[in-house]
């Protein structure tokens, strides 16, 4: 009976608000992770959007103006990694706060010591908890420009992660998923990307995945997205565990 109510919640929203065809033609164009899907898992995504639109509320900030372009553009960065997994995934938050640009929030952080320091970090974006999502607009337009980056895909993958508590690279894994393998392979994967970074080598992802494992597994999502042949070729057990827990195959 669920089921039944919320497919005709669905086809309702649908039906009365969906994303007009020159719109998504639009975001496909600019969404290359979108635009790769075969017009079957295109059409799901169209839906997805249509729900995160219809559930979320984007709050642009700072003057910034998003039209229904944009809007569409950004929901289809936000639903690609839950393309098979649903919208179920996003439950338990509802803004989307849009910087005009990078933005610099100031905390107070306490050292070992006890000292209180202000800092200023620049960012792109930003996850909170059950709080909201913040992002950058002017990243969300940069990130084709930029081989593998997507502050979309990065931030909704904190999402994912903070779902069986505080980000830490660790997402709720599916049924037939082992957790000792995920941990294997990614405490490897980090051995070899730390390796080749003191031995100056280039890294087939940013740099920043080696902030704290719930970086890696952010930025490992998007270079799954944005650039998949990249992260089989260097990391190719780290592919084979986001296959599985994105349910996807990019590549």
């Amino acid at each position: 009976m669920f089921d039944k109510i919320r497919n005709w919640r669905v086809r309702r929203i649908v039906a009365r608000r969906p994303i007009v065809e020159s719109l998504w033609r639009d975001a496909l164009r600019r969404c290359a992770p979108a635009r790769r899907l075969g017009a079957s898992d295109q059409a799901t995504l169209r839906v997805l959007a249509t729900l995160f639109l219809e559930s979320k509320s984007l709050e642009p900030t700072k003057g910034l103006h998003l039209d229904d372009a944009d809007r569409v553009l950004l929901a289809a960065h936000a639903c690609v990694p839950i393309l098979k997994l649903g919208l179920d995934w996003y439950d338990g938050w509802h803004s989307v706060i849009v910087y005009p640009d990078a933005f610099i929030p100031r905390r107070q952080q306490m050292d070992s010591a006890g000292v209180v320091h202000q800092t200023s970090t620049v960012m792109a974006g930003e996850a909170w908890g059950r709080g909201p999502v913040i992002v950058s607009w002017a990243d969300v337009l940069n990130g084709e420009k930029k081989p593998g980056h997507n502050v979309v895909i990065h931030e909704m993958a904190h999402k994912l992660d903070m779902l069986n508590g505080d980000a830490n690279g660790f997402p709720p894994l599916h049924r037939r998923m082992d957790r000792r393998v995920w941990s294997k392979v990614f405490s490897s994967a980090w051995d070899q990307l730390k390796e080749e970074q003191r031995n100056g080598d280039e890294l087939p992802i940013d740099p920043y995945a080696l902030e704290s494992p719930a970086e890696f597994f952010a930025v490992a999502s998007e270079q799954f997205f944005e650039g998949p042949a990249t992260l089989r070729q260097h990391l190719p057990d780290v592919y084979r565990q986001l296959e599985q827990f994105y349910r996807q195959h990019p590549f």
